[in-house]
């Protein structure tokens, strides 16, 4: 019987947010231009890092795995959104909603080790600077971040999985903009206890163990930056962890009022979730160029050799 009510729904319909219709074209270029900007903007700290052996060092290198994942996370939500907007097509097969819940969480935890992974690279050049270039070596520094793509495949494998075996039998319209756990787990025709208490405890745990580790790095991080005894020195390490720490921020908190919070209903989700799908990958590329020279630098130098090649 189980069975049987798991394939009476073939489709989702998103509701997506809630707008006046004289609105849809407006929120669909306004959309669509954040789309563009981020793509654009992150793709260029791509290209920047690739094409400027002065950034080839481990702290680049995870930012361009950064910036990556916040194209493909924009790009798993916003193409849809954009259809909704100006197309009315709001219809997601069961499939696709499997696959688009999938795609968030794997990329979302994903970024969520990389930021725990960056933390641990500042500490140890910052507090081991004697040692920093014998342990961060190319090797190690491919095996950190291929780890982090296979904990999100694998966290977010078991939370789609545990989500998908239940039934869904009876309404079908997702009261959200995306394929998400606690917009989904109200369409389940079954007890969700179970479930919501393993989303509150798996995402609980997993970002609170990072966001501690963090802490714990930049807590080492402070205290070697204050003996430092060049004013430029302080500045520039402080200039370069503030970035880092402002992201970080950005994403978290967001996240834990979203997935600590599964059986909420308020209208407020809907717009935090747009502010950590949507915003947050345009705001990396921003933060990051902004607090770091050598970024600013090697951007300078990108768009010199345009203009040398131009001529």
């Amino acid at each position: 019987m189980q069975s049987s009510n798991q394939t009476s729904v073939s489709h989702f319909i998103l509701v997506g947010l809630h707008h006046p219709p004289e609105l849809g074209v407006p929120l669909f270029l306004a959309f669509l231009v954040i789309y563009l900007l981020t793509v654009s903007g992150n793709g260029l700290i791509i290209l920047t890092v690739l094409v400027d052996i002065r950034l080839h060092r481990p702290m680049y290198w995870f930012l361009c795995h950064l910036s990556f994942l916040d194209m493909t996370i924009s790009s798993a939500i916003v193409p849809k959104m954009l259809a909704g907007f100006l197309l009315d097509r709001r219809i997601i097969s069961f499939g696709g909603c499997a696959i688009q819940l999938f795609s968030f969480h794997f990329l979302g935890c994903t970024e969520c080790f990389l930021y725990t992974l960056m933390a641990y690279d500042r500490f140890l050049a910052i507090c081991k600077p004697l040692h920093y270039a014998t342990i961060m070596t190319r090797s190690v520094c491919n095996c950190l971040a291929l780890g982090t793509w296979i904990g999100g495949i694998i966290h977010s494998l078991f939370q789609t999985s545990f989500l998908f075996r239940l039934p869904f039998c009876g309404p079908n319209r997702v009261d959200y903009f995306f394929c998400d756990i606690p917009a989904i787990l109200r369409l389940v025709c079954a007890d969700t206890t179970i479930n919501e208490l393993v989303t509150f405890v798996d995402i609980g745990f997993l970002a609170l163990t990072c966001f501690m580790l963090i802490l714990t790095s930049y807590g080492y991080i402070v205290a070697a930056i204050l003996r430092i005894r060049s004013a430029d020195g302080r500045r520039n390490a402080f200039s370069t962890c503030a970035a880092h720490l402002t992201v970080v921020i950005v994403y978290y908190v967001p996240c834990t009022f979203i997935y600590l919070r599964p059986g909420s209903q308020e209208p407020l989700d809907g717009v935090v979730a747009v502010f950590y799908t949507v915003i947050t990958p345009l705001l990396n590329p921003i933060i990051y160029t902004l607090r770091n020279k050598e970024m600013k630098a090697a951007l300078q130098r990108l768009g010199g050799h345009k203009e040398v090649q131009a001529h």
